[in-house]
């Protein structure tokens, strides 16, 4: 709370401002005395502020109960939600149906994998598909992707533009009612779509995260925030496994957050390690696996690129092929073209 909201005479509030106190915080754990000497006012008008402060942030406290008592929701509306809420598509069918209709918005989803597997070719492609029109079933959204280790690649993005626009163009060409829709669509618009952070640290890695809250406020189109990897910075730069963990875990509650309120889809890009008996893990330990919604594991099986669901509260263990064309993830058979949810002809 601001300091210039507390109802005081406002010479004592300029005397607070100048000492610092900006916010009400900032009182916290102090006495009267120490207010006394490090704003030059007296006693009792330390006193008469401290008063003021606790009785300001009583209120302030039982507004929120407040609102979260009053915002209580029945199951049925919460059905109601899920049913009619649209999903992230990946262009891969089988993968979209084990997904139950594509990646969900107020959600955190990890992909995890070995090297190459397909894990950036993913997030790119989900970068692309989010700007899909609202008319095909898509969220005509904005992407944020923050890179942390160098491997998003803008000619790989413009190739998978360039594809997208061609099969929408396709889709409107046989729909009257969106043809001038094809007609706008571009490579610049796509790319000029996809916020790009390049972070070098982890210091820098958390700087980001923590401004995306204003940034999504200014940019309120966005529908996707992709970093890959989330675990780069963090396996190289720590000794302090403790406080690594804290760190983790209060970026993906901020994450959570902003998913939540901003109705955005979170992908996180998660590295594996090897244990002493040889087993493949996802990076980043125990405790970082129940921070996400949601797991993906990726690997490939006979020569063929495949997402296991390894954990989702919603959805059951299942596994999808997929393939890495040159026009980005598709089903494996290359025959297979992006089915779009066109609108009918009046």
């Amino acid at each position: 709370m601001d300091s210039l909201t507390l109802p005081l005479p406002s010479s004592l509030r300029s005397k607070l401002l100048e000492a610092g106190f900006a916010n009400t915080s900032a009182f916290q754990h102090l006495t009267p005395l120490q207010l006394a000497r490090d704003a030059n006012i007296s006693h009792q008008e330390a006193l008469a502020i401290l008063k003021t402060v606790s009785w300001m942030n009583c209120a302030d406290q039982y507004s929120k109960e407040e609102d979260i008592l009053s915002s209580a929701k029945t199951a049925w509306d919460l059905l109601c939600y899920e049913k009619s809420r649209k999903k992230l598509r990946t262009c891969c069918s089988e993968l979209d149906t084990v997904l139950g209709g594509g990646f969900k918005p107020k959600e955190l989803t990890e992909i995890c994998g070995v090297p190459g597997v397909g894990k950036t070719q993913l997030g790119m492609q989900l970068s692309i598909n989010v700007q899909i029109p609202s008319e095909f079933g898509g969220l005509g959204g904005q992407a944020v992707y923050i890179d942390t280790e160098g491997s998003f690649m803008v000619e790989r993005a413009l190739q998978m533009a360039e594809s997208m626009i061609d099969y929408l163009k396709y889709a409107t060409s046989s729909c009257e009612s969106t043809v001038g829709l094809g007609m706008s669509l571009n490579v610049d618009t796509f790319l000029s779509h996809i916020f790009y952070y390049r972070v070098y640290d982890c210091t820098e890695q958390l700087a980001v995260v923590n401004s995306l809250e204003e940034f999504l406020k200014e940019h309120r189109e966005v529908r996707l925030i992709v970093i890959d990897s989330v675990t780069f910075h963090f396996r190289q730069d720590f000794q302090d496994w403790a406080l690594r963990t804290r760190l983790l875990n209060g970026m993906a509650q901020k994450l959570m957050g902003l998913a939540q309120k901003h109705d955005v889809v979170v992908v996180l890009v998660n590295q594996v390690t090897t244990k002493t008996n040889g087993e493949i893990v996802p990076a980043l330990g125990e405790s970082w696996s129940h921070t996400c919604t949601n797991r993906l594991i990726l690997s490939w099986s006979n020569g063929c690129r495949q997402v296991h669901i390894f954990k989702s509260p919603s959805l059951p263990a299942a596994t999808a092929s997929f393939a890495v064309s040159a026009d980005g993830i598709r089903d494996v058979e290359s025959s297979k073209r992006i089915k779009l949810c066109t609108i009918s002809s009046p």
